[in-house]
């Protein structure tokens, strides 16, 4: 038994010594929370998502929109719930919305909006309208949630953002959103179109009730993310504009009445770059007190706009990284490897077909998810995935297993029968350089990083 000891103990002193200088990677597992194998067979377009406990059990819920998108103006969607439970590999799935009541849902947010303690839900269509579910306070996975389209947000062509806030610090939310007019607008000729705060009825049910309050209007309105920017306690806004390939931010100066202003650079993005605002996040990443901007920034980096100490001065930006040649779309900031500082998660567009995987070799963008790695004064990109088709379009940053560490739940498009809802698990770091386990024994191809 001795001598089995000694041969043990030299076997695992000589792995230690092996993995000395060794690059540690974080491994991560993919888990299929929904897809068109657990729901229905059509489910496709997977887009946007937002997580909050709607029965009052305990367990986060998971909201997500399908927007059927493998070819553009098919006026169908989905707005699905997974309803979570002490297993995180453990879900029920049911069905709030489809077919022409949520063509093309694109964009989804929870709050309670009347006031009586439970979580409601509103929906953007992007070929059509708001729509606006109340929680019904029991039986919540069984009966059918009421629903009201507002009136006032008919026949208006496109709705991409939509999100609750209180804009006024009543304890009551309103609804900003973004009507982007079209779901695929001629750039060049597109016209202005509203960002606007819809204040709420007593009761959000009554649709015709619902009032409109136009902020400003820009060419192809991409985003109305409330944000408290300037730190002052009441909730700004963070303006996207595709058609203009620029951002804004509205300040709030009470009682509704905001006041714009345009962010402006002090340094230039790289050549053949341009800002949309359409995914952002929010963090102080210089630690000078303000609030700065985690933005995309078309087609395939990430940059950091930091907030001056006056508005009307310029913002200085700085690139983290980039994915070229694929079309990064996602930016969720979080504290991915225990260290104290923010990182970066991302995700990419894949251009091609959205049904079947393209021989044809003359397209190299494809679905990948990296995270960037901030190391104080620079950044590393780390690659996690990248497949032929993927559209990877949001992320939360949750521990969802609580092991405490971050994983991450998405949503993945472009990738028919592939797209739905997924949880990416972090298993943490080892030195077998092996990084992404797959759900799937058989998915779109799996295609080398040009890095």
């Amino acid at each position: 038994m001795e001598i089995y000891s000694k041969l043990i103990l030299i076997i695992l002193s000589s792995l230690f010594l092996s993995n000395i200088g060794a690059e540690r990677t974080l491994s991560w597992k993919e888990h299929i929370i929904d897809d068109s194998t657990l729901g229905p067979s059509d489910l496709a377009g997977s887009d946007g998502l937002e997580v909050a406990d709607l029965d009052n059990d305990g367990y986060l819920d998971i909201v997500s929109v399908h927007e059927l998108d493998t070819e553009y103006g098919v006026p169908r969607g989905y707005v699905r719930i997974a309803w979570g439970s002490e297993d995180p590999l453990k879900w029920e799935l049911t069905t709030l919305a489809s077919g022409s009541e949520a063509p093309s849902a694109e964009d989804v947010d929870i709050a309670d909006a009347d006031g009586d303690g439970w979580l409601d839900i509103v929906v953007a269509c992007e070929l059509a309208h708001l729509i606006y579910f109340k929680n019904p306070s029991n039986d919540h996975r069984s009966v059918e949630w009421k629903r009201t389209i507002p009136n006032i947000t008919l026949d208006r062509g496109s709705f991409i953002r939509v999100f609750f806030a209180d804009f006024n610090n009543d304890g009551k939310v309103e609804v900003v959103a973004a009507n982007k007019g079209g779901e695929n607008p001629d750039i060049a000729n597109a016209p202005l179109n509203n960002i606007s705060i819809y204040k709420l009825p007593e009761d959000p049910l009554e649709g015709d009730k619902w009032e409109e309050l136009i902020l400003t209007q820009v060419r192809i309105p991409i985003n109305s993310q409330p944000v408290d920017l300037d730190s002052d306690g009441d909730m700004d806004i963070v303006v996207g504009s595709r058609g203009e390939a620029r951002i804004l931010w509205l300040e709030n100066k009470g009682n509704f009445n905001f006041l714009k202003h345009d962010i402006e650079f002090s340094n230039g993005l790289d050549q053949g770059s341009w800002i949309t605002g359409f995914n952002m996040d929010y963090a102080d990443m210089n630690l000078d007190g303000r609030l700065d901007i985690i933005s995309s920034v078309w087609p395939s980096s990430v940059y950091i706009l930091y907030q001056p100490k006056y508005s009307y001065e310029r913002w200085n930006i700085k690139k983290v990284g980039s994915i070229k040649p694929d079309r990064l779309v996602s930016v969720a900031v979080a504290d991915i490897d225990n260290d104290g500082d923010q990182d970066i998660f991302s995700g990419s567009y894949s251009l091609g077909s959205r049904n079947k995987d393209d021989i044809d070799s003359s397209n190299k963008a494809y679905g990948s998810v990296v995270w960037f790695q901030n190391n104080s004064k620079s950044w590393k990109k780390n690659n996690i995935l990248r497949r032929k088709r993927g559209m990877y379009d949001k992320w939360i940053p949750i521990d969802l297993d609580k092991d405490n560490d971050m994983d991450f739940i998405g949503t993945r498009g472009n990738s028919e029968p592939f797209d739905g809802v997924l949880w990416l698990e972090q298993l943490g770091y080892d030195y077998s350089q092996k990084v992404f386990f797959p759900a799937r024994k058989i998915d779109s191809k799996s295609v080398p990083f040009d890095d």
